[in-house]
């Protein structure tokens, strides 16, 4: 009897292997299925919640998996929630799959535009999305086929990109059960360290003036613009006295119609940023004063409208490790010949890099917890301070590559794209299935949560109690 817990205890770990095998081997044979659906979502870039298409493939592809598939949740058109299984953990795994204005790229590694000053996925979100999908089927195989308890859910959540669909989510209390939440990000590098982000408030302040000739009865007029202009100004004199962590930034998205006509109406987009979200809500009360001077001063009326917030990232160690881990076992993105070429030619159009495209592709950087956040900011943070959040980075881009870029797109076009893509899967499926295995997993990632939150955390959505804005990009 002894004889045969020792040969149990010791099989154990051969027949863990063997179901993480089955997995990587699952996913490697759908390899092309899943290509297929991310370079058709790149060939067709939806911006944010208007990828109705986008959306409705992905929801196909889990419904044929045989996920119970929920559309249209949180008053969002093409957001969705896929699950299967049931009881405890609950895993999530966060898809996205909106694009960006202006980047459109063909596949090239020349600048070559399929459509001047059209859409493009420059942050990868084709990618995303699909590894997302493919990650929860394989771990919905493995479930049907183990017996295994849990729930797995794909979370299809739409417009990163400034319009903040993961906090509508959110808000929502769609994930409100969750155990764990999972995620990733198209990059240039292969990390998976328990990494913060910067809460981010975006707004847009319109002045509202009264219109004249601008030559022949300026004195009836009050321009709009002088509103806009003297708030700006102001604010550009703020950057003085805030945390040099800040980050401000603005655009004038109206300003006039003609330069004779004193302009009736005119309007800035305004970003406030900083790694802590306590910061951020402080920094942009300040800004809401300047813009009430500036109205003052240039006898117009202004009024604001708060079109994304997000919050910081919450770092978890205790699930970022499991990740890290995972991502080590099935390593980095391996180049072939044409990829070689083409990454080689690629380059030429950056900076002086002294980087070997090939090798750094392969790379895994070493764990690192970075409590505070740079760069920029994502609404996974939201998600982050409510569930146990983890998340890597693969480097489906040319190492050195930017986001928002053109060579991002282009690179995200080729089978570059499609190999970090199968790589951010199988690790994603690999750390599902850890939880799955080990509940405590789960367990010790809340703990953390809580720890990290502090005693009588109460979640409010930095955009308040508006609805989602379906058509900051119409």
């Amino acid at each position: 009897m002894k004889k045969l817990i020792l040969f149990l205890i010791t099989l154990i770990p051969v027949l863990a292997l063997a179901q993480e095998s089955s997995v990587i081997q699952e996913l490697d044979s759908k390899t092309e299925q899943y290509t297929k659906i991310a370079m058709q979502i790149w060939e067709n870039p939806e911006l944010g919640y208007l990828e109705s298409e986008s959306s409705a493939l992905h929801q196909q592809t889990l419904s044929e998996a045989g996920f119970e598939v929920k559309a249209g949740v949180a008053g969002i058109p093409t957001a969705f929630v896929a699950e299967f299984g049931s009881g405890k953990p609950v895993i999530g795994i966060m898809a996205e799959f909106d694009a960006l204005p202006g980047v459109s790229q063909k596949a090239s590694p020349f600048r070559e535009a399929v459509v001047e000053g059209g859409a493009g996925h420059a942050c990868g979100h084709h990618l995303f999305g699909t590894a997302s999908v493919a990650a929860g089927v394989a771990v919905k195989n493995w479930l049907d086929a183990n017996g295994g308890q849990g729930t797995i859910r794909v979370y299809g959540t739409p417009a990163e990109e400034g319009g903040g669909g993961k906090v509508y989510m959110a808000r929502a209390g769609l994930m409100d059960d969750v155990d764990v939440m999972l995620h990733w990000h198209p990059g240039s590098r292969n990390n998976a360290g328990a990494n913060s982000s910067l809460a981010n408030i975006s707004t847009k302040f319109r002045f509202y003036g009264v219109a004249s000739h601008a030559a022949a009865a300026p004195e009836r007029g009050k321009s709009a613009l002088d509103g806009v202009e003297a708030m700006n100004f102001m604010v550009n004199l703020m950057r003085e006295h805030v945390p040099q962590e800040t980050r401000m930034h603005y655009v004038i998205t109206r300003g006039g119609e003609a330069p004779n006509v004193v302009p009736a109406f005119a309007e800035s987009y305004h970003y406030v940023r900083h790694p802590d979200v306590k910061v951020v809500k402080e920094i942009f009360q300040k800004m809401v004063a300047a813009a009430e001077g500036a109205a003052k001063g240039t006898q117009t009326t202004m009024e604001y409208e708060i079109i994304n917030g997000v919050y910081n990232l919450l770092p978890n160690e205790t699930l970022a490790r499991v990740m890290h881990k995972n991502l080590e076992i099935i390593g980095g993105v391996q180049y072939s010949e044409e990829d070689k070429k083409f990454a080689e030619e690629l380059i030429k159009s950056y900076p002086d890099l002294s980087i070997n495209p090939a090798e750094d592709a392969m790379k895994i950087d070493p764990f690192m917890v970075r409590e505070t956040g740079t760069g920029g900011s994502t609404d996974v943070g939201d998600v982050s301070w409510l569930v146990p959040t983890a998340g890597l980075g693969v480097a489906t881009w040319v190492p050195g590559t930017s986001a928002h870029t053109w060579q991002a797109v282009a690179a995200g076009g080729t089978p570059i794209g499609a190999k970090g893509m199968m790589v951010a899967a199988k690790t994603l499926a690999l750390t599902a299935l850890d939880v799955i295995k080990n509940p405590e997993i789960a367990t010790k990632a809340n703990e953390e949560l809580n720890r990290r939150r502090g005693a009588g955390f109460n979640y409010e959505a930095l955009v308040g109690d508006r609805e989602a804005p379906l058509d900051y990009r119409k």
